[in-house]
Formats: structure tokens, C-alpha cells, sequence
């Protein structure tokens, strides 16, 4: 097996810069109490200024005036470190973040399916550098391996266990994540590399450091074996942007929403799934308002549901400032992608249907598209009916019946012409009886003085009176 470490070391900054439209001002996370606040990481811009972790807010307000400052949030860092898992989840099997910051994945099983690992590793660059997250990667025989490697350098790639073992005799003990502060002890005694560590006596280690540093040292080298919690992705999608200002326009509510349509779309491709309807909340600071989008069918393209999304906001009247911007998913469908041809003669620029159908209805509302099916009724007005949404049946078969006009008027209207002739019929109906529409008549196919094709009826018997139902084409 072969193990990729993903290791995110600014995970709780990039959570709040990707929400961002604008990432390169001074920004800084800060904790501790409210006398005693101090900075938890600086972005590039503030660590030009001076910046760094652990400097007081006080005085990285002295050196910089003009930083904006955010409460760094422990719980918010947790769930993007549970995003990152999700979405490693979709190229492999075997996932595990059980290290802060830090997610393994078994990549062997997935060379089959994606390509040797420099291709596989340049994809996974590309997909983190789009959902906004720097990284460093580094793969190994061994999980813990790949984790200490890619804390080490970026990039290293080390396929065979000799080499491994090579390699990792090298490596520092102070960068080796030794347990507890078995690192800082160790070189204070001189032992300074993992090769001298596995030189000492394994009985006199155990005494003086525990049973704890001997088994990260076999997980390490791969010489006992290393059980990972693995990941499971959650049953549901649940996201939230905290905004940082108010917000009283629908523009500035795209950027944040975007990002969460794409954040929706990664865990989709994770499941294998798609959305049919999911609701997108604005908090404000009393109230909160839901905005359901639904569709027809499954879908899981980000631009088609970004312009959804987008076309019902627009639709609310935003009656408070939002601070906070929301997008929850609970029922996921299987997503079954639209069947096409092969050699496809549709123009480039064509927009396919589900997405034209999807659009209609977020512009002109829910009731503005549908389908028409037949029914069992043989009254001419009453044999079709509307049908909304994709019930996954086909359609019933209309019942055989004679010729009918294209052009149904919506109803009869007279007809007044002396020289009708009849070309065919007649064609009897009678119905209606079981709910107090009664319908008694002969319909016939016509043909008036000006060469036109008519569908009319008279009552039973008679050929006076004529009413014209329908033109044929």
C-alpha cells in the first residue's frame, strides 16, 4: 500500500480566506480572553507587515493599524478539516484524519483509476488550489511516514521500504512527531536523528520515554501495523458562512453562495449523489429567512445550480440585514446523468434540456412548466392532463382513437357555413355521466367552402347547429 499525507498547516486561516472576495489584506485570527487577546495566524500580507503568532493584539496594532482581525474558531476549523476528508473520500476508499490538520489517504487503489501518482498528485494540487486551501503533499509506504515527510518537505515521494527506511534515519527528531515532548528530550540528550534512536537500547527507551515512543517508531518504519480511523461521509450537507459585515443586497450574497454551491457539489461527487432540493438560509440577527430551491430532477452541476440558487434570491425581498449565509441538503437522490448520443449533432452553444427546464422554472415559478400526458377521459377537453416534476415512469400510451386536429380551441365556438362538407364521421361520444358534465355528441371531419379541415359536432342524429372543436393542420 501506498499512502499520500495531505497536510493543510494554515487550515483555520484558508477557512476564512477562501469566503473572502478579497484575500490579500492584512488578516489575522486572534484568541484568548478580551485583556489578554493574541494573534493565532497571520496571512502573507500581515506577516510582511511584522505579524506572527503569539504576538499580543495590542501590539500588532501598534505595527499595523489597519488589519482586520477574526475570532479563530475551533469548531469552524474542525468541520472544514471534515470537508477536506469528504473530499478526499471521492478518490479513495480509506480515509482517515485522526492528525490535526492533516488528511491520509490510501493511494495505490486509486493509480487504476487516475493515473500514476504524478498525475494523481498534480490533480489533487489542482482540486485544493480551487476550493482555496494551501497544502503540502508527500507520499509513503507507511501513513505516519507520509505524514512526518510531508511536514518536512513538500513533495517527497518514497515508494519502496528500503528507501523509507533511508530516509527516514535522516530525518530530525524534532520533526520526526514524536509523542508528547519525546522529540525536545531526546535532542537535549544528543540523540538527534530517528537512526539513533533506533540504536539505543529498545528496553532502556521503553523505561525512560514509555511504551508510546517505540510504537510510533515501528508504526513509522512500517514494522507493526498502524489501524486508522477511517472516514465515513456524513448522510447529509450542511454549510454556513459567517458574512463579517451586513449585508442588505442581493450581490453581495453571491460570492458567499457560490462557494457553498461548489462546497455542495464536491460532497455530491463524493456520494455519487445528486440534490434535489435544498434550502438556502439568510440570518439575520433576530429572524432567519429560508429560500427552498427545488428541481425536478437530481442534479449536481455547479453552474446550472449556482444560477437557481441565484434566480431565487433575487426573488426575496431581504426586509434585514444577513449576517450569515447558509445552505443545508437533507435529501440526496441518486444522481443518474442524461442519457446522449454518441455522435451528438446538437450546436456548441445549445443549452441541454434539464438545465433550459430547470432555468424556465426558477424565472416564471414552479407551476410555469410541465408536461402534458393523456388521460382515460374521452372527452376532447378533458383527454390530457398537466404533470409537474419527473415521476420516473413513462409515460401511459394514449388509447387508440380515430384522427384529431392538432389545434384544440380551448372551447367549441360555432360554425357557420352553408357548403360543409362531410369527409368523415360519424364519430359518436357519449360521457361525462358520472360527474354532471354530460357530453352527447356526433363529431365529424369537415371541410369548409375555403378548403379548410375541420373537426365539429352536432347533437346526436342531427346536422344543423354545427360547433367547431378543432382545426386540422
Amino acid at each position: 500500500m501506498l499512502w499520500a499525507c495531505i497536510l493543510v498547516p494554515q487550515l483555520a486561516l484558508d477557512a476564512v480566506l477562501r469566503r473572502l472576495p478579497d484575500p490579500d489584506p492584512p488578516l489575522a485570527l486572534v484568541e484568548g480572553p478580551a485583556q489578554l487577546r493574541s494573534l493565532h495566524t497571520v496571512n502573507a500580507a500581515a506577516a510582511g507587515a511584522g505579524l506572527k503568532p503569539g504576538m499580543r493584539l495590542s501590539a500588532a496594532h501598534a505595527l499595523l493599524t489597519d488589519v482586520r482581525t477574526v475570532d479563530y474558531d475551533p469548531q469552524a476549523e474542525a468541520h472544514w478539516h471534515r470537508f477536506l476528508a469528504a473530499w478526499a473520500y471521492r478518490h479513495s476508499s480509506l480515509v482517515s484524519r485522526q492528525w490535526p490538520r492533516a488528511i491520509v489517504l490510501e493511494a495505490r487503489a486509486s493509480f487504476r483509476l487516475f493515473g500514476p501518482w504524478p498525475r494523481f498528485e498534480r490533480r489533487l494540487r489542482d482540486e485544493l488550489d480551487a476550493l482555496g486551501f494551501r497544502h503540502r503533499i508527500a507520499l509513503a509506504p507507511t501513513p505516519r511516514a507520509a505524514r512526518v515527510l510531508a511536514g518536512l518537505r513538500d513533495g517527497f515521494a518514497v515508494t519502496s521500504p528500503a528507501a523509507l527506511q533511508t530516509l527516514l534515519g535522516t530525518v530530525p527528531v524534532r520533526r520526526a512527531a514524536l509523542p508528547d515532548d519525546a522529540g525536545e528530550r531526546l535532542q537535549r540528550m544528543g540523540v538527534r536523528t530517528l537512526a539513533a534512536v533506533r540504536a539505543l537500547p529498545r528496553d532502556g527507551v521503553r523505561r525512560r520515554f514509555g511504551p508510546a515512543l517505540l510504537d510510533h517508531v515501528d508504526r513509522l518504519y512500517g514494522e507493526a501495523d498502524d489501524p486508522l480511523e477511517c472516514y465515513a461521509p456524513p448522510d447529509h450537507f450542511d454549510a454556513r458562512v459567517e458574512l463579517g459585515y451586513e449585508v442588505e443586497h442581493h450581490t453581495a450574497l453571491l460570492f458567499p453562495l457560490r462557494r457553498l454551491i461548489n462546497d455542495l457539489c464536491t460532497y455530491l461527487s463524493i456520494r455519487d449523489g445528486g440534490v434535489q432540493r435544498f434550502v438556502l438560509r439568510l440570518e439575520h440577527e433576530q429572524a432567519r429567512t429560508d429560500v427552498e430551491v427545488g428541481l425536478l430532477a437530481a442534479e449536481r452541476t455547479p453552474a446550472m445550480l449556482f444560477e437557481l440558487a441565484r434566480s431565487r434570491l433575487e426573488r426575496v425581498a431581504i426586509d434585514a440585514p444577513v449576517l450569515a449565509l447558509g445552505l443545508v441538503a437533507r435529501h440526496l437522490p441518486p444522481f443518474v446523468p442524461a442519457t446522449r448520443d454518441l455522435f451528438d449533432t446538437r450546436p456548441q452553444q445549445a443549452m441541454p434540456w434539464p438545465q433550459l427546464r430547470e432555468r424556465l422554472r426558477a424565472r416564471l415559478g414552479d407551476d410555469a412548466v410541465y408536461r402534458v400526458a393523456p388521460a382515460d377521459d374521452p372527452r376532447p377537453e378533458r383527454a390530457w392532463t398537466r404533470v409537474f416534476g419527473d415521476t420516473g415512469a413513462p409515460a401511459r400510451a394514449a388509447p387508440p382513437r380515430p384522427e384529431r386536429p392538432a389545434w384544440l380551441l380551448p372551447t367549441p365556438v360555432p360554425l357557420r357555413d352553408s357548403r360543409l362538407r362531410i369527409l368523415s364521421g360519424p364519430e359518436r361520444l357519449e360521457s361525462g355521466w358520472w360527474d354532471g358534465d354530460d357530453a352527447r355528441r356526433d363529431y365529424y371531419i369537415v371541410e369548409t367552402t375555403q378548403g379548410q379541415r375541420a373537426w365539429a359536432f352536432v347533437p346526436p342524429g342531427e346536422h344543423t347547429g354545427w360547433m367547431l372543436h378543432g382545426w386540422f393542420a
